[in-house]
């Protein structure tokens, strides 16, 4: 990949390569270099500043030989990363002990989201304010102030002895690293599948009906067959459960036995990873696999650097490094290559779920120094561009990061589910009801006939054979209150299928099948990145129809989230309004090529400003000449971007060929690697960098610069800086970061003018930016003095070694370096939106949802972004809350809701006010937003009511204060009012506080979307998550329930899918519920008219096969394949979508109607046959024959007068269904053991048979036909108008083209 050039050259190293330049500025630039001015000041602090666009960043470090520290000897000192990064969801972390009670969405540090990658996030630190003010006292001011000794804070550190596991794990404390994800062993399937399947209340239900059955005095059906449908349901289930921890065996067993090399006296050997223990020192090579968490202790590259793929782990293909420490590095090499034993301790922290911290120390060789993040090497990852790296285990298998973070994501339940349950309950109400008065019925009759219960066959109180009395039977009769008893749990049994066991099954295969579909839909396969939808959920398909609130991210889900540097304003000026590309310039500049010693290919071209350019050539003199070149110079330098260069021959240059360097930037963020390109663009081209350096192509003069430290950026300081060493010896320290974070500590100094003017410049510049939708960043730098270095080298090692807190003491020492700044200038970023994302929000409006957009972004790029995506339109009245106290924020809530007439929940009835709110809002918007008709509102005027559509801008500083429980209802009142609304600069916990107040306050289903790991919790807390796969990686789609390749798609998601899938499991519902009603209350009905015998005119079999094979089929089939509309006509009036928000398809009224039906229907299906054959000598079996035949063929006919759309499948299963009933009927009927034999062949001779099944569903089936034609008529609905409009519409077309045809046969 690197071609003949190594990919990163040590200084020992370095090729000698004559067509390469030495690693050494040329005497100009180092001449010039002195000219830059130090600006003394010490002063500095923390500022909790807004969000940056900085992702996460990797780290350097340096072998640097520095002046002593107080007392302390000069000594080698090493400088690593500053900010171990922090996990931004749920799962990945979570507040020790101590600080459980901190936790909040209010009070929160500000640690916001990275808007281009996963950003840093700590929520173990809550109380950030009360902190603050701890902090301040505890500023250091003096080198002699040192941090207390970590380890004795560290209660219960780990200790890993290298290369002794016994030593290691001598208390047998640790686990292997055997790895087990499958649920159940041979011994424990039975019975822990049957005790997790039995968490359904429902298969308790008829657990214990199974088993009343079994009593002798209870036994309606035989025994073995009121087994049969939870016995079939637990079968299934158990299967499907069996097949899939079958596969976790399989693949756990070939984890398992995969082989790493092992140092085993002294010589690396073949070992199982399942025999791995904590302690060993590993040796992995190129391209394979990391069993287990491993700390570097020396790699292939000399300087120690180590490249590895996370893709296994977080799913980033970016190649991302790692580094072994240099005290470590070359003394492994040499024990290894000599056999001798290596010794060291390490004490790091309990195994935890954080993959983006690691806090620990390394004691090697009579050295103590710190170990973070960059020093580890995660399980599931793969070493790249790397021939080998040794390291020693610190956690193994489950204890491992990539196992703690395997927990599944929550479940979540369909909201049409949870009416269900509640439908279900009034059904087992109608079942006690309708038991109650057949035992009630059945005591009666007992009194009135008790003096002839001796003449009754049934009862007998005492038995008159020898049969009887050999079997001790001398009586079948209880007394009267037991056999009222035994009554109603007969009833019980006999009524069971009153709650359909059969829906669950049911449910679960139409999701399946409608998932099968949305997973094929060719319109959601995204072309570019070639993925296709993905259905990570089966649970609530449905609840994508009934989406009221749309909560998305900005960056990567409404934008491409691909980076190109656009604009920069340097030293004042303004440059990047005419860019050109590099080709073109060297064209236009004769002179251009001529100053470009060497080309350097990138993966992009990058299109630069000609002026900008011309300036960069001028002699390194003049103050703006020296702030560009110190401007480009961080942009370089400051990253963690890694170059890989690879060596190539063109022939297409003018002067014939000449040695291409083709180089690809590798990083966490989208940000960093424009940025270094552009910086590339503009001729400082970042080639190198090892663990102690970085190399920098100055205009074809090589300049190496040693890394002294590295502070990475984090959501609190949001800035990184660099601490450089150049070779004329000066330290500079460059930083960059968000705009709010870095004006404030820039050098403040009174007496000159040029400053406080280039500051006022650079503000105008940034705010240019950001309403043209642009992400910036501003650009400082400063000299740091010899004792302002040892300073904070002292103060840096102290807070790197700390294994408590380590994260706080390192933002204090950065505030040390991080203050007093030259101003240089401000960068902007392109972030262009996604295609289809303007319309997609403008269909999504229109069908009555609200779009939230919660971004990390400043507000002014997310109200430009927001106005190109026509999310903010022209005609809304915006109302901006940016506060900075509780005082404030309350005052600025009140005020906006007082002026546009918004009542507070405190004074009417709160879930009134949820239901007006939901209904008002989406009136409000306007019919075609893309008109200019509607009335523009003016800020001026002053009105007490809304007469224009509101939009509410905040930021997350406000959020801070606001999601306090005082100010909660405030807000929500406001926003819910409000059309749009836009949250800035928000953290991640703090998006999914948002979408908590929404669903916490209101019943409305809230859909979270994003593509970043920020966006976990956000996904996570609503209830449909969807994530993007986008440039951030698949944590957001690991951790959602749907998952797609652009935004737009989501429009076809819920106006189409969603609407198809409401639709289908509502009717699914009541259907069921009907078609177990109907066939009970004909059994309730005959058990009055036998004198509440509580027996059975249907075989037991038949009462078995109604639901799971009599009437089942047709309900799947239409329940994944009916369409009450097409798809386009769903995308062309996205209104329909309303019917999910007003409960069209189930609600409680509509429940009432169909058991009115049902009542009807069940009374239509037992009188007409007994009317019909009242005075025939039929026998009880024929009729139940009959009864059973016509119920199936009744409720078929009712399910075809409800379909929609017929295909042929439709009609196999409708009407198959009839035949296979009759089949089963014949068989059943054959089979001389039962008392129906041959019932069916004298029933179906006979015409009256046949006339009176058509009878029955003609009168079943009439008033139901009468209500359907008047409420078409009169009450038409929304869907009903445009399914009628859509028939037309076909017949015309489908008129045309035959008038069409018939044209042309006769010409």
């Amino acid at each position: 990949m690197t071609g003949e050039h190594p990919l990163l050259s040590s200084p020992s190293s370095s090729s000698s390569d004559s067509s390469t330049a030495p690693l050494v500025p040329s005497s100009s630039i180092a001449e010039k270099i002195d000219q830059l001015c130090p600006d003394d000041s010490s002063s500095s602090s923390i500022l909790d500043g807004d969000d940056n666009v900085q992702g996460d960043l990797f780290s350097v470090k340096d072998n640097t030989t520095v002046s002593d520290c107080g007392a302390t000897p000069a000594a080698a000192k090493q400088f690593f990363p500053v900010e171990a990064r922090f996990l931004p969801q749920f799962p990945l972390e979570y507040p020790t002990q101590d600080r459980k009670g901190l936790v909040s969405w209010g009070t929160m540090e500000l640690h916001s989201i990275n808007s281009s990658n996963s950003a840093s996030h700590d929520v173990s630190r809550a109380s950030s304010g009360v902190q603050e003010k701890v902090n301040k006292s505890q500023r250091i001011r003096h080198k002699s102030i040192q941090f207390e000794d970590n380890l004795l804070h560290e209660d219960n550190p780990r200790l890993i002895y290298i290369d002794d596991p016994k030593k290691t794990n001598d208390k047998y404390e640790f686990t292997g690293n055997e790895i087990r994800t499958s649920k159940y062993t041979l011994i424990t399937f039975l019975p822990k599948n049957i005790f997790i399947q039995f968490h359904r209340v429902a298969y308790l239900y008829f657990l214990a009906i199974a088993a009343l059955n079994q009593l002798p005095p209870l036994a309606v059906f035989g025994r073995t067959v009121s087994l049969f449908p939870l016995l079939f349901v637990l079968c299934v289930t158990a299967i499907k459960d069996g097949y899939e921890d079958w596969r976790r065996h399989r693949s756990d067993r070939n984890e398992n036995n995969r082989e790493s090399l092992v140092l085993q006296s002294g010589q690396f050997r073949p070992k199982k990873w399942k025999n791995i223990q904590v302690g060993e020192v590993l040796k992995i090579c190129a391209d394979d696999t990391i069993p287990c968490d491993i700390v570097l202790l020396g790699t292939s590259d000399p300087s120690g650097i180590a490249y590895i793929q996370t893709m296994n782990l977080d799913g980033e293909s970016n190649l991302k490094t790692r580094y072994a420490r240099q005290e470590t590095s070359s003394a492994v090499a040499s024990a290894v290559a000599e056999g001798s034993i290596i010794l060291g301790v390490i004490r790091c922290e309990q195994p935890n779920r954080n993959i983006y911290e690691f806090t620990a120390n390394m004691d090697f060789n009579g050295h103590k120094f710190p170990l973070t993040q960059s020093n580890i090497v995660l399980r599931g990852c793969q070493l790249k561009n790397t021939s080998w790296i040794i390291g020693v285990v610190v956690y193994a298998g489950q204890e491992t990061k990539a196992m703690l973070n395997s927990a599944a994501s929550p479940s979540k339940r369909s909201k049409l589910e949870g009416y269900m349950n509640r439908e279900t309950l009034w059904l087992s109400i109608f079942l006690f009801v309708m038991c109650s008065v057949v035992a009630s019925g059945m005591g009666m009759w007992l009194i009135r006939h008790k003096n002839q219960i001796d003449t009754l066959p049934y009862y007998r109180k005492r038995f008159f054979t020898n049969w009887g009395k050999l079997n001790r039977k001398t009586y079948r009769f209880y007394g009267i209150p037991m056999e009222i008893f035994f009554s109603f749990l007969s009833s019980i049994i006999v009524f069971q299928i009153m709650i359909p066991i059969s829906l669950y099954i049911t449910m679960e295969l139409v999701r399946l099948g409608q998932s099968y579909f949305m997973i094929e839909d060719r319109h959601m396969f995204d072309c570019i990145s070639g993925s296709r939808f993905q259905c990570r959920s089966l649970n609530i398909n449905e609840d994508l129809g009934q989406i009221r609130y749309i909560f998305s991210d900005k960056t990567g889900t409404l934008t491409e989230n691909k980076m190109e540097f656009r604009r920069a304003s340097i030293y004042g000026r303004n440059f990047g309004s005419c860019l050109l590309g590099v080709d073109q310039l060297q064209e236009e500049n004769a002179t251009g090529a001529g100053l470009v010693r060497k080309r350097w290919k990138l993966k992009s071209e990058v299109a630069v400003d000609y002026e900008l350019m011309e300036l960069l050539h001028k002699d390194l003199s003049g103050d703006d000449r020296i702030a560009a070149h110190e401007f480009f110079l961080t942009l370089a330098a400051c990253n963690t971007v890694v170059p890989i260069v690879s060596t190539d021959t063109s022939s297409t240059c003018a002067k014939g060929e000449l040695d291409v360097d083709s180089i690809d930037y590798q990083g966490e963020s989208p940000d960093e690697q424009a940025l270094v390109a552009a910086a590339s663009g503009y001729g400082y081209t970042l080639f190198e960098r090892t663990s102690g350096h970085i190399a920098i192509d100055v205009n074809g003069e090589k300049l190496r610069l040693d890394v002294l430290g590295l502070h990475e950026f984090d959501s609190v300081r949001k800035r990184m800086s660099v601490v450089i060493r150049f070779p004329n010896n000066t330290i500079k320290v460059l930083v960059k970061g968000a705009d709010t974070s870095m004006l404030s500590i820039l050098a403040n100094d009174s007496e000159r003018d040029d400053d406080d003017e280039l500051r006022h410049l650079t503000q105008s510049h940034l705010s240019e930016y950001s309403s043209q939708g642009l992400r910036t960043l501003v650009v400082a730098a400063r000299d740091l003095t010899i004792e302002e270095l040892e300073q904070w080298q002292c103060m840096y090692e102290d807070a790197s070694t700390s294994l408590t807190d380590r994260s706080l003491k390192l933002r204090q020492t950065a505030a040390l370096i991080e203050c007093n700044l030259k101003l240089l200038g401000a960068t902007a970023i392109e972030d262009k939106l996604q295609d289809g994302v303007p319309e997609a929000i403008e269909s999504l409006r229109q069908a009555g949802i609200k779009v939230w957009v919660l971004t990390g972004d400043k507000q002014e790029t997310a109200i430009s972004i927001g106005v190109s995506c026509k999310l903010l339109t022209a005609d809304m009245q915006q109302i901006i809350i940016n506060g900075t106290s509780e005082g404030e924020c309350r005052n600025l809530l009140s005020d906006a809701m007082e002026k546009y007439g918004v009542k507070s929940s405190k004074k009417r009835n709160q879930s009134s006010k949820c239901k007006s709110n939901a209904a008002s809002d989406y009136l409000e918007l306007p019919d075609d937003a893309k008109t200019s008709s509607v009335p523009k509102w003016h800020a001026g005027k002053e009105e007490g009511k809304i007469s224009a559509p509101l939009a509410l801008i905040i930021d997350g500083n406000s959020l801070v204060y606001i999601l306090e429980k005082d100010l909660e209802s405030e807000l929500f009142d406001l926003a819910t009012s409000c059309s749009v609304v836009l949250c800035c600069r928000v953290a991640p916990l703090q998006k999914a506080g948002i979408v908590d107040l929404i669903k916490t306050r209101t019943d409305d289903m809230t859909l979270a979307i994003g593509d970043g790991a920020n966006d976990v919790s956000m996904i996570q807390m609503a209830d449909v998550g969807v994530g993007i796969c986008g440039q951030e990686g698949r944590q957001a789609v690991m951790a959602s329930d749907f998952a797609m390749g652009q935004f737009r798609f989501l429009k076809r998601l819920l106006l189409v899918h969603g609407h198809w899938n409401y639709q289908r499991i509502g009717y699914l519902i009541l259907y069921n519920f009907y078609r177990n009603a109907v066939f009970v209350m004909m059994l309730f009905w005959y058990i009055l008219s036998t004198a509440f015998s509580t027996t059975s005119a249907l075989t037991d079999w038949s009462s078995v096969f109604y639901s799971v094979i009599y009437t089942s089929l047709p309900t799947i089939i239409v329940g994944v394949l009916d369409k009450n509309l097409s798809h386009r006509t769903l995308l062309q009036y996205p209104k329909l979508y309303g019917a999910g928000h007003r409960h069209e398809a189930y609600n409680l009224h509509l429940f009432w109607i169909t058991m009115l039906d049902t009542l009807w229907q069940s009374l239509a299906l037992f009188y007409v046959p007994l009317f019909t054959y009242k005075e025939s000598t039929m026998d009880i079996w024929s009729m139940g024959s009959l009864w059973t035949i016509a119920v199936v063929v009744l409720v078929n006919v009712h399910l075809a007068m409800d379909i929609h759309r017929w295909v042929f499948i439709t009609h196999i299963a409708v009407w198959g269904s009839i035949i296979i009933t009759y089949a089963c009927m014949v068989i059943l009927d054959s089979i001389p053991v039962f008392p129906n034999y041959w019932t069916i062949y004298h029933l179906a001779s006979s015409p009256t048979y046949w006339i009176t099944i058509l009878l029955i569903t003609v009168v079943a089936l009439l008033p139901r036909f009468v209500y359907k034609v008047v409420h078409h008529i009169f009450w038409p609905s929304d869907i009903q108008i445009a399914r009628e409009a859509e028939i037309l519409t076909g017949q015309h077309k489908h008129l045309g083209s035959k008038q069409d045809e018939g044209s042309s046969e006769t010409r």
